[in-house]
């Protein structure tokens, strides 16, 4: 977990440049997968009210708190102490919203099942072959889980066809101060053989690309980047390995 424990540092030191900023950023208008103004709204995550929910890698707890409003139980995870805390400080007592400070794994061994998990550009940051059975675990029967992951960063780097990290840079908001991170930046045939593999069966994939190189992507800004909103659900134990769709996201 040695990629993982730095990458994690890295966002509690973003965590902490956000709290020490003070920036009050707006609630959500319109919910995004880490693009803002494109690609699939709340609309991907179907009906949500009364549903028990997992947001992992919550970060600021923006998306967590909209889908509280909406009716649903949301408990929104994130293992940076200092990411955490900028949710607890925004959202002290917000009805229908549960905040944690653990890791994605660990949280889903010791919780019940969930009818929706999602994630906002999370995923790639934690291994999927660590993250993905426990999701599967994690999920109800007719479950689903849906997110959003890095395809095409900013430099124009595409994705890797081989289920290894690499490093990408993560800039602190307001600065021009890089950091690496290390992310599973992959294809969407790798994805879908991962899903599978570890009991869950790809439904659909969306690709969202930038409007305009002003975006909120944390990379380096050279180009719009793309991103996958990939929306999955537990297989049924009979269900054979499947040959990945044809074409490019």
């Amino acid at each position: 977990m040695t990629t993982e424990k730095d990458t994690l540092e890295i966002w509690n030191t973003y965590g902490t440049h956000q709290l020490t900023r003070g920036l009050q950023l707006p609630e959500l208008d319109r919910w995004d997968w880490g693009i803002p103004e494109t690609g699939p709204g709340i609309n991907a995550l179907g009906e949500v009210a009364g549903l028990r929910v997992l947001d992992l890698g919550s970060g600021l707890g923006r998306h967590a708190a909209n889908l509280a409003a909406h009716g649903a139980k949301v408990t929104a995870v994130d293992a940076s102490p200092a990411q955490h805390q900028r949710a607890l400080t925004r959202y002290p007592d917000h009805p229908g919203l549960h905040l944690v400070c653990a890791d994605a794994v660990a949280h889903q061994h010791a919780a019940d099942a969930y009818d929706l998990i999602y994630s906002v550009c999370s995923v790639p940051y934690l291994d999927p072959n660590r993250l993905l059975p426990a999701l599967a675990n994690g999920l109800k029967p007719g479950g689903r889980l849906v997110f959003s992951a890095l395809h095409t960063n900013s430099d124009g780097a595409g994705p890797s066809n081989e289920v290894t990290p690499r490093p990408e840079i993560l800039r602190l908001p307001g600065t021009t101060q890089d950091h690496p991170v290390n992310m599973w930046v992959l294809n969407v045939h790798l994805w879908e053989d991962l899903l599978v593999q570890h009991g869950l069966t790809l439904e659909s994939v969306a690709a969202i690309d930038s409007p305009t190189t002003d975006n909120a992507v944390s990379y380096r800004r050279t180009r719009p980047g793309v991103r996958n909103a990939c929306r999955a659900a537990p297989a049924p134990t009979h269900l054979p390995r499947r040959t990945p769709p044809s074409g490019s996201v």
